[in-house]
């Protein structure tokens, strides 16, 4: 199988390669096989066909290549690096080494050319529908009959394992359902998983199932044939009013000798002298690792410059576009810059009556929408249930790409990966939502989120055992503790409808990472901030709702429905003589951003008898009641019955908290 064709594309093509196996053979670890069987793809892409500015990774009218299986990184990191992306070969010898910018799957934000962060299989393939509903949606607000701002392609590779992953069957079927057109997605069809052959567990017909989701679907039979490859590439471009799939069959571990087709050449080093032999099975003649040559460096130097040009003539449609449409520019640049004004902020109601916190949420959502006209979102099929549903805007469809309101479906995971590719395009403010017992459904995406460090929003209502007959199975008790785990996540969860409208004000200004905002089915009271503190403080996370007149005996601290819970006990405990102090306690993560002056003034040191009553397990309140305290908490799943039956079995009531506080205050003394 000695390569015969060294015309300038293969010895680019053989130089991806080598350069991919080079860097993992240097690190000891990595990924060899699919660089080796996909390197003709992201030649193509990148040198013939994809319109991309290396110096400006960040152009938004560039095409997106997203490496769902990112386990094969180095294919990426060698065409940026050959393509004049800044990533230095030295970067590509320092592959999977601390501090450099080529780790061991693709990470957002820490690799230039890097669009998003790959690795656990089948995210990475529905963040790029996410992508595509971003600029659609965009696309919608933006595009003129002469002006086209927003026409890109958004190309991708998947793997076996990513077709195979639940998460690619939900974003699949919503793009094809949806017609969103532009995504091209190669299927690396090497037959070979870590365990073997693809046939111990896999007989898909895969083309029939991208058909009946609604995508365009063609087959390469050879990708070392380039004009093969091309012609379908450019077959599915120019039927591109639909999503296409285009199914190539690979060779893992191409050119190895004793590792091709084989499941050794998946995770693991080819081996020096595997390295030696594929290299020159492949024709190539250079004994020098990590050898680039002139031919090839000639070859893409062109490639920087094609894409400056194509950028500058974007630009120069831009500032014809301002001209003619300034105020639509004007929003264009703003919300590019992160920047949607205050007004919205002038519209956050305020609430006097009673109301579950998910009304209220919803409520605040509508108050705000038409002030933040890229504030786009919807629900898991739960719309009326999480009160998503924007009242005045239509719903986004094949036919209405500028509706707001996104029906996902009963797809949370998707759901949560679409949110991060909407967040990852720029200029939109996406939130989805769902019960919070079905964030376990979203957890990778979410935690894929958290890392990129990602605007987005998720609304998680029927937050405890509050939501009553739908029983154990439907109500979370360990999912708060399980999210507050997450770095870079905020949970916010209100006490009462005006904490509410400050969760939002809160998750609308926050960057750095998702905000959750977690929310009841049940009515809870709005609190008299007449005479107690203002519902702002929840900017804070945590605040003395009310105080004692002097030290107090016990400070109670609870998140939710449970601050009123704490409030009509503490009521109780003063008409004995007991001082309390009342700490409403809506977000752990923002209160630990406070000074260490305000958390001193919140939870003193001195003051060693506390209390925190929260519906959920116990885990992680210790930090805040200490080795004197204690918690009122769920040690068990719960049951169906109504929700004031179920928070009288489970003890939460006036006369527990009375109890345990008592309790105590006793142990001190």
């Amino acid at each position: 199988m000695t390569e015969k064709n060294f015309s300038i594309e293969q010895l680019a093509i053989n130089t991806i390669r080598t350069l991919a196996i080079d860097a993992v053979q240097k690190a000891n670890s990595g990924h060899p096989g699919m660089p080796l069987g996909c390197a003709p793809i992201v030649y193509l892409l990148y040198y013939k066909l994809m319109k991309h500015n290396p110096s400006n990774p960040n152009w938004i009218n560039r095409d997106r290549f997203i490496l769902s299986a990112g386990h094969g990184s180095m294919l990426l990191y060698s065409v940026l690096h050959l393509s004049g992306y800044d990533l230095s070969l030295d970067e590509l010898k320092n592959f999977r080494q601390w501090n450099s910018k080529t780790p061991g799957h693709p990470e957002y934000g820490h690799t230039p050319g890097v669009e998003t962060t790959t690795g656990p299989l089948g995210q990475g393939f529905a963040t790029a529908i996410g992508m595509a509903v971003a600029r659609d949606y965009l696309a919608s607000i933006f595009n003129k009959d002469e002006f086209k701002l927003f026409d890109h392609y958004i190309y991708g590779i998947c793997s076996d394992g990513d077709l195979m992953e639940g998460i690619s069957h939900e974003a699949a079927s919503f793009a094809g359902h949806h017609k969103l057109g532009k995504i091209i997605f190669f299927y690396d069809d090497n037959r070979i998983t870590i365990e073997g052959k693809t046939d111990l567990t896999y007989s898909d017909d895969v083309q029939k199932r991208f058909e009946a989701y609604g995508w365009n679907v063609y087959r390469v039979e050879d990708v070392n044939n380039l004009s093969e490859l091309e012609n379908a590439t450019n077959l599915a471009r120019q039927n591109s009013d639909k999503p296409c799939l285009i199914i190539t069959r690979t060779h893992i571990g191409y050119g190895s000798p004793n590792k091709q087709d084989t499941a050794a050449a998946h995770g693991a080093p080819l081996g020096v002298e595997e390295v030696k032999l594929t290299k020159k099975n492949l024709g190539w003649h250079y004994d020098e690792d990590f050898f680039i040559p002139a031919e090839v460096k000639k070859h893409f130097a062109g490639v920087k410059d094609c894409g400056k040009e194509a950028e500058e003539l974007w630009n120069r449609q831009f500032e014809e576009f301002k001209k003619k449409y300034s105020s639509e520019a004007e929003l264009f640049e703003r919300i590019f810059n992160g920047n949607y004004g205050n007004e919205w902020e002038n519209h956050l109601p305020e609430f006097s009556e009673a109301m579950a916190t998910r009304a209220a949420s919803g409520k605040v959502l509508n108050a705000i929408a038409p002030y933040l006209p890229t504030l786009i979102g919807g629900s898991a099929d739960l719309a009326e249930s999480n009160n998503t549903h924007l009242k005045e805007f239509k719903s986004f469809s094949s036919d209405n790409k500028s509706g707001r309101n996104l029906h996902f479906g009963v797809r949370e995971h998707a759901m949560g990966a679409m949110l991060n590719g909407m967040a990852l395009y720029g200029g939109l403010i996406p939130y989805g939502g769902t019960f919070l017992i079905f964030s376990d459904f979203l957890r990778p995406a979410l935690r894929l989120s958290a890392l990129m460090k990602l605007r987005t929003i998720f609304v998680f209502t029927h937050d405890s055992i509050g939501l009553g007959e739908d029983g154990p199975t439907h109500q979370p008790i360990e999912q708060l503790a399980a999210l507050r785990a997450i770095p870079n996540v905020i949970v916010v969860r209100p006490a009462d409808p005006n904490e509410t409208t400050e969760a939002w004000h809160f998750a609308i200004n926050h960057k750095g990472g998702p905000v959750l905002l977690v929310l009841t089915r049940q009515k809870v009271e709005c609190f008299d901030r007449n005479s107690l503190a203002s519902a702002s403080e929840l900017l804070k996370g945590a605040y003395i709702l009310k105080d004692s007149s002097s030290e107090p005996d016990i400070i109670l601290m609870a998140s939710g429905s449970e601050v009123g819970l704490i409030m009509k006990a503490s009521e109780k405990l003063e008409a004995e003589g007991i001082k309390t102090r009342v700490v409403s306690f809506p977000s752990w993560e923002i209160f630990e951003m406070q000074s260490e002056d305000y958390k001193r003034k919140v939870l003193p040191s001195e003051i060693k008898t506390r209390l925190a009553v929260e519906a959920g397990v116990k885990q992680g309140w210790e930090k805040y009641v200490g080795e004197k305290g204690d918690v009122i908490c769920m040690n068990s799943f719960g049951a169906s019955a109504p929700d004031k039956v179920l928070f009288e079995k489970f003890g939460f009531t006036v006369e527990n908290v009375i109890k345990k506080a008592k309790e105590i205050i006793n142990k001190k003394s």
